[in-house]
């Protein structure tokens, strides 16, 4: 099986480590793993603020980057909800503005071949044990886009529940949204900060060594907010654990 990685500029240029997490883990599944290096963001920002114009050429680059891969893994909810919720409405909105039907043509055409990495682990590969070892106490926390946008359901929660040596334990509250929201955050700092803050408290007070998530940005959101409280407690991407073995551990 050959899929592409859509590792997002977040990862890409602060997280690098995800993503050779992703190449590592899927690899040793027996997936074929391209990187079309033609891609870049995918255009949230810009839609999330409100220029949907600006983020056409971006639709249609990333359409393009990933054009002829069956499947195309991301390690981000947030922009695979991006392309598979969003670049379809775009797409209609320059359709009904007289603007043709090519960005709907590449919507239609890009969206079912995106996954998300847990679920294209669940529900393309069929597998909830990956042979990852991480022996220490995690929480997980499912972020908005993945857990409402994508309805990613407990996927990610069986995946670590199958990890040797992993405590799995439940976060108060895990469905509340952590603050974050991307541009929310910069438009709204006092609100998101509040929110943040409510999320980290609720992941201490359950003794867990790492708070776990499948989205970066979310993840260093709440990073910043536990780094500045002190608190004892680190956060990871869930693809950083389950890429880990007895033979190779996280480092």
């Amino acid at each position: 099986m050959r899929a592409a990685l859509f590792v997002t500029c977040v990862n890409d240029a602060l997280y690098p480590r995800t993503g050779i997490a992703v190449v590592r883990l899927l690899e040793r599944l027996g997936v074929t793993v391209d990187f079309p290096q033609a891609q870049t963001c995918c255009g949230q920002p810009q839609y999330n603020t409100g220029y949907r114009h600006e983020a056409e050429p971006l639709l249609r680059r990333t359409a393009e980057a990933f054009a002829g891969y069956p499947y195309v893994v991301t390690p981000s909810g947030s922009c695979a909800a991006m392309v598979r919720e969003h670049y379809p409405r775009i797409g209609r909105r320059a359709a009904a503005e007289g603007r043709g039907g090519e960005l709907g043509a590449l919507a239609r055409d890009l969206a079912p071949r995106v996954y998300e990495l847990t679920e294209f682990l669940v529900d393309v590969l069929g597998v909830t044990d990956v042979g990852a070892c991480f022996p220490h106490t995690v929480t997980y926390h499912p972020s908005c886009h993945g857990l409402r946008g994508l309805g990613l359901g407990d996927r990610p929660r069986r995946l670590l529940a199958a990890v040797k040596g992993l405590d799995l334990v439940e976060l108060p509250g895990a469905e509340e949204c952590c603050g974050f929201g991307g541009t929310f955050a910069v438009k709204n700092p006092d609100v998101s900060a509040a929110m943040g803050t409510d999320k980290t408290r609720s992941a201490a007070a359950t003794g867990a060594q790492v708070l776990c998530g499948a989205d970066n940005s979310c993840l260093a959101h709440l990073d910043g907010l536990l780094r500045r409280a002190g608190a004892p407690l680190r956060t990871l991407h869930i693809a950083e654990i389950l890429a880990a073995t007895e033979e190779e551990p996280l480092t």
